[in-house]
């Protein structure tokens, strides 16, 4: 089941987007680390009623954020519609023991369809340059690849944007 977070559950988000970060450094994707995702981020996201979770049995699996809110770092990309009409999806993860098992797809699924539902014209996200198997999953799913974008708190290496045109 994908449905919104709770604030109370901000300890079990973080567990699991920090052993995503551990597990990302583990293979040399430094994409993720320990000042990003934030707790104060996912609180963020909770408030405004941008973060979902796939929960299962009563355990969350993953999770997404799901916004209208355009980044800063995104104004110099010449993205393919209009901001005024677009979705951004930030912070997908899935714990690491359960990679693989379809469940990243089922939570861009989700997304993708509230976007349609909402008449949104496009979603846009961004995924580090030096993580193939994330350009791999998002190019699969249809999402063209635009500029580079820099986070110099993550990475001295680029981040990739994708955008999805409906």
């Amino acid at each position: 089941m994908i449905r919104r977070a709770k604030i109370l559950e901000i300890p079990e988000i973080l567990s699991i987007a920090m052993a995503c970060a551990k597990d990302m450094i583990n293979k040399g994707i430094y994409q993720w680390n320990s000042d990003y995702p934030s707790q104060a981020a996912f609180k963020n996201d909770i408030q405004r009623k941008e973060l979902y979770v796939l929960e299962i049995n009563g355990k969350i699996k993953g999770m997404i954020t799901i916004t209208t809110i355009k980044d800063e770092e995104y104004m110099p990309v010449a993205w393919l519609t209009s901001t005024d009409n677009a979705m951004y999806i930030h912070r997908l993860g899935v714990d690491p023991e359960f990679q693989g098992m379809g469940y990243a797809q089922q939570l861009m699924n989700y997304a993708e369809d509230y976007a349609k539902v909402s008449g949104f014209a496009s979603v846009r996200l961004d995924t580090f340059s030096r993580n193939k198997r994330n350009q791999k999953f998002y190019e699969q799913r249809g999402y063209q690849k635009l500029s580079d974008i820099y986070f110099p708190k993550q990475s001295k290496y680029p981040f990739h944007c994708y955008e999805l045109v409906f």
